[in-house]
């Protein structure tokens, strides 16, 4: 008996429809003539907790860190125990499997998970279901592959579970503890592999706004007559020009003003470059989820995880191919279905579709078809299943429209246009204009009826004009007047959803080292297709960000300030996280090894535990356990009577003086602890118990240094600068672990 595992029913059903009958449902299963078809519900196995491994586990205590499984367990996930026991029993009787787990690496890991644990020996085949229609999945059924072929992907799945389980639930348990350490007694604070970077990345982007100075700056712009005609020219100043700020601004109006003047008196100056090339633009390639997340986010303000949702619906209704995909390739011979996906979009009830299909060319092939770009997906297109956008819903449609016309528009020739820069020396002063005609609209008559759609938009120039009158090298050109532009320089813009997606993509323009920015350009950034949405919610949800405003602009909430001032550099760049997810992307393609992977990442979360850790044992824990509510020493902040306390992370001891006075430390077992130290002085300006004012640069601003309060630590430059920081053991909790200078 053949017997097919999908990865949840609705898969399983329409793989059971293209199966010879006759067909008879049961409770969980399919059967066909062609054998039964049965289905999983997404990861039906989960990991193991770690009180699971060890019932000492389930409090949570400094001492027992880093926990790292000697063998990694599974056990069926609750609510799925039922379903389990039925596909483990149809394994057993099967002789062959095939393997319908998506077509990514999540997929190929939640189907070989359950034959790994159910100890499966029979031969398995692979079916890469990139789409649901009939035509799609009869194809998928006529080229099985072999199932271990698959394996370099089934690694990378589980590298990267492991990876995330190591990090996650040893991390947050030492940073969490650590807070509480420093006073934030009721805080659990989530380390992940990529929510943290993520989250850093948010709120960076805040201080950067909430630091910023608007600067004013001033753009000169020349009208100059040539014998054909009139065109403006911007001024280009020598990097030794005075007036100029670090970024080549003019800021001192006045210098902006002789410089005019000179070319006033001048009154004529010369042509000294001209060029002007015809140049050819291809279209844009289709989209993938991300891609799809970006353009969905930027011109409806949709959010990440609505566009998957959608997405999923219309993949599930075979109307387009299957979502969660990073590529934006297609297989050469999917090519042969244009002419039949061309003839649907034109009949889809969409009068922008329509108009697009009809003057689409079948035969025309793109950059987009080229089998060297394919992983284990393709780009998102429309199936060949006729979708009648009236019975769509509105986010539902949207969603089919932009995915359709990307692929339309590969049936488009390129955009063609005459592109001219000139160069002028007047007064001995260089200035450039620009400008481009356009020859031929190709794929950009798709998109030009929606005068807002931003994926289309040019990048700001120098082209100040559509085009520029015909003038050659040498010739004369006349001054006829000039001004200078007052403009003001503008604060980043905070993330929306979507926009911070595509940074989570395009991770290496975020990373810290300049070296590594270059070797990750090509990495497919931190997340993937099918996490970073829900990475996204989650922070929202878990109050680490707010969305505010129609576009919903994320904000970093204080506690998500807190957490990433705690943290170190390593956990809060992307830069280590985004070399992990290129070895994960190694590993895919039999590059890398999981037991390697798995042995830098133990020894890597080491390192960092230790960082979470390295204030025990420098006054952090009073001279000895005790009873519930005994005094056991005095408090190194304000000098009253330490007792033991229960918490919800295990026993610590607190100061006497709360609320006014908020230190705590952690009950280190039975073991002796360490005599605390000196409380840091009050007023903010003396000495520190583990350092002298100036030793803890501000982590905001960079300018000030922390100073004690009595209270709290605070930057020196209040109220210029607001930040604060708890304390942790008579230094800014905010300093550990931070980069100097």
């Amino acid at each position: 008996m053949r017997l097919f595992l999908a990865e949840k029913p609705s898969m399983g059903r329409e793989l059971a429809n293209c199966l010879a009958g006759p067909k008879h449902v049961r409770d969980g299963y399919i059967e066909t003539a062609e054998g039964i078809v049965t289905w999983a519900y997404g990861h039906i196995l989960t990991q193991w907790m770690p009180e699971d491994y060890d019932e000492k586990y389930r409090r949570w205590r400094a001492e027992d860190l880093p926990i790292v499984p000697r063998e990694w367990r599974l056990q069926p996930a609750k609510g799925a125990t039922k379903q389990f026991r039925l596909v483990a029993r149809l394994l057993k009787e099967a002789d062959e499997i095939v393997h319908a787990g998506d077509p990514d690496r999540e997929g190929q890991l939640l189907v070989d998970e359950i034959l790994e644990y159910v100890g499966n020996t029979r031969p398995v085949r692979r079916i890469l279901l990139n789409a649901l229609d009939e035509a799609s999945i009869r194809a998928a059924l006529a080229d099985l592959r072999d199932n271990r072929d698959f394996s370099p992907l089934r690694d990378s799945a589980l590298a990267r579970s492991r990876a995330d389980w190591l990090m996650g639930l040893n991390l947050s348990r030492a940073y969490t503890l650590r807070a509480r350490r420093g006073g934030h007694l009721r805080a659990v604070f989530p380390v992940g592999r990529v929510k943290t970077p993520t989250l850093a990345l948010v709120v960076r982007r805040e201080r950067e706004i909430r630091n910023f100075v608007p600067q004013e700056y001033f753009l000169l712009k020349v009208r100059l007559a040539a014998e054909a005609g009139e065109f403006v020219a911007r001024w280009q100043p020598r990097e030794e020009q005075a007036g100029l700020d670090s970024e080549g601004r003019l800021i001192r109006r006045e210098v902006g003003e002789e410089v005019l003047a000179r070319c006033e008196a001048a009154g004529t100056g010369v042509v000294s470059q001209v060029e002007r090339r015809r140049k050819h633009e291809p279209p844009p390639l289709p989209l993938s989820l991300s891609a799809l997340q970006v353009l969905a986010g930027k011109r409806y303000g949709y959010a990440p995880q609505q566009v998957l949702e959608a997405a999923q619906q219309l993949y599930e209704r075979k109307y387009t191919t299957y979502p969660r995909s990073d590529c934006e390739y297609l297989p050469e011979n999917q090519h042969a279905a244009a002419g039949r996906i061309l003839a649907n979009l034109a009949q889809a009830g969409s009068e922008e579709l329509a108009a697009g299909a009809a003057g689409a060319d079948a035969s025309l092939r793109s950059r987009a078809w080229n089998d060297a770009k394919i992983t284990a997906h393709h780009a998102i297109i429309p199936t060949t299943v006729l979708c009648p956008t009236a019975s769509l819903t509105p986010l539902q449609r949207h969603m089919y429209e932009l995915i359709a016309r990307a692929y339309i528009a590969q049936f488009y020739p390129n955009y063609q246009y005459e592109q001219t820069k000139l160069q002028v020396t007047l007064a001995e002063e260089l200035f450039t204009a620009g400008g481009r005609v356009d020859l031929a609209a190709g794929w950009k008559a798709l998109y030009r009826k929606d005068a807002a759609d931003e994926e289309t938009k040019e990048k700001e120039t120098d082209e100040v004009g559509g085009s520029l009158p015909k003038v050659r090298k040498g010739a004369k050109v006349a001054y006829r007047s000039g001004e200078a532009v007052a403009k003001t320089t503008k604060a980043p813009s905070r993330f929306t959803p979507s926009t911070l997606l595509d940074a989570m993509k395009k991770i290496h323009r975020y990373v810290a080292d300049e070296k590594l920015k270059k070797q990750l350009r090509e990495v497919a950034g931190i997340g993937t297709e099918a996490t970073r949405a829900t990475i996204i919610q989650e922070l929202v949800s878990r109050k680490f960000m707010r969305e505010t405003g129609k576009k919903k602009y994320l904000t970093p909430t204080a506690q998500a300030e807190v957490l990433i001032d705690m943290l170190p550099d390593a956990l809060t760049y992307p830069d280590e996280t985004a070399k992990w997810e290129e070895r994960l992307a190694q590993m895919s393609a039999g590059e890398d090894s999981l037991r390697a992977f798995l042995e830098d990442q133990e020894d890597y979360v080491r390192a960092l535990v230790a960082m979470a850790n390295d204030d025990i044992g420098r006054g952090a824990a009073p001279a000895r356990r005790a009873g519930r509510g005994t005094a056991v020493g005095t408090c190194p902040r304000c000098g009253k009577a330490l007792v033991l306390r229960e918490g919800k992370f295990g026993a610590f001891y607190g100061c006497t003086g709360y609320p006014g006075c908020r230190y705590t430390a952690e009950a280190q077992g039975a073991r002796n602890a360490p005599a605390v130290s000196p409380a840091p002085t009050a007023g903010g300006t003396a000495a520190a118990a583990t350092g002298t004012a100036g030793d803890y640069p501000c982590v905001r601003c960079g300018e000030g240094h922390f100073v004690w309060t009595g209270t709290r630590w605070q930057c020196s430059r209040y109220p210029a600068c607001h930040t604060v920081s708890a304390d942790a053991d008579g230094r800014p909790a905010a300093s550990i672990g931070r980069r100097k200078g």
